[in-house]
């Protein structure tokens, strides 16, 4: 108790001296922040450290090898599997803007982020969680085209339109936050400057602004809002058509590889929108800052390491693709 003590005051006491410079009107503006993360004893730390790093390195691992599979095997070359390799370079970006920071920080006395740092990686996190909205929207468009519309399928989902998609998803996601965050890094920081989180999120930020600014805490609360909601909607609406149009098929062959394909979707779903929508959507409730930090490690490390797990367990193209990946690098090492 008495180290976990201390650690506590070496923090608040850097924190303290790294509040920033004075600007013209004599008031003290932050140069950094302190991310608490998870405090603890050092052995803690150091359990929690191996555990996210191993969870890393499987995401990083499984979602390259999607990525090569569906590069390697032109039999993989279609609109679904192209849709899960970016959905998969998605997920690498999505863990890596957090989790190399929470990382050194597990080992760091300071646990400190500069602000352009910590607007960066703010940036980034909205704009990539954005884009996987965007991109469950099109990969659930895709499946009800190749079940409700089976043989307009190839004419409609052309590796045109495939693309046009794709590239809409990541300039909506990325475009979208540019002026919000923006505006809310232009705010005034005057200390203090410790962020009880692993990473930079809104509330925090927010709550530590110098000025009261409901203004643009309401329009970003509300654009989130939108686009979870509205993306959720069109996903679950899309499946209700899949499933209507899979209980109509007489083959019960048919109907099994239809449902193994969509519920591996609905699970990353699932997991995805439940717990953001806890997050930014419900109304702030009694639930602790420990809670909070929970959940979301549920949506920004959980479901891209279950990504690879889900979709290439259920599809056997996919294992057979997996198969010759890690053949093939096996080869390679051996050579």
């Amino acid at each position: 108790m008495p180290q976990q003590q201390s650690k506590l005051v070496i923090i608040y006491l850097s924190s303290l001296h790294s509040l920033g410079t004075m600007n013209n009107s004599g008031i003290s503006t932050v140069t950094q922040f302190v991310l608490l993360g998870f405090p603890g004893p050092w052995k803690m730390q150091i359990i929690l450290f191996s555990m996210i790093l191993l969870v890393y390195i499987l995401t990083l691992t499984g979602n390259v090898a999607i990525i090569c599979a569906v590069r390697w095997d032109h039999r993989l070359h279609t609109p679904m599997y192209m849709l899960l390799a970016n959905f998969s370079f998605l997920e690498i970006w999505y863990v890596t803007c957090t989790v190399p920071n929470m990382l050194v920080n597990f080992l760091s006395k300071t646990k400190t982020i500069s602000f352009s740092g910590c607007f960066t990686q703010f940036y980034f996190f909205f704009s990539l969680g954005t884009t996987e909205c965007f991109f469950l929207c099109v990969m659930a468009y895709d499946r009800y085209l190749a079940i409700c519309h089976p043989l307009h399928y190839p004419s409609i989902m052309t590796a045109q339109l495939c693309g046009i998609l794709v590239s809409l998803c990541w300039l909506i996601g990325f475009l979208g936050y540019v002026i919000p965050i923006f505006f809310i890094s232009q705010l005034p920081f005057c200390g203090p400057n410790i962020i009880d989180h692993f990473l930079c999120d809104v509330d925090p930020l927010m709550a530590l602004s110098c000025a009261p600014t409901p203004i643009i805490e309401h329009i970003f609360h509300s654009m989130s809002s939108l686009i979870i909601i509205l993306t959720f909607l069109y996903i679950l609406g899309s499946y209700i058509l899949v499933l209507r149009a899979v209980l109509q098929v007489p083959s019960s062959a048919r109907q099994r590889k239809a449902f193994s394909t969509c519920g591996s979707h609905l699970v990353v779903v699932s997991l995805f929108y439940g717990t953001i929508m806890v997050m930014y959507v419900s109304p702030p409730s009694g639930n602790s800052v420990v809670m909070h930090k929970i959940i979301t490690l549920l949506y920004s490390m959980v479901t891209p390491v279950l990504n690879p797990l889900i979709y290439s367990l259920r599809n056997k193209d996919m294992k057979y693709a997996l198969y010759h990946v890690f053949c093939r690098i096996r080869i390679i090492q051996s050579s």
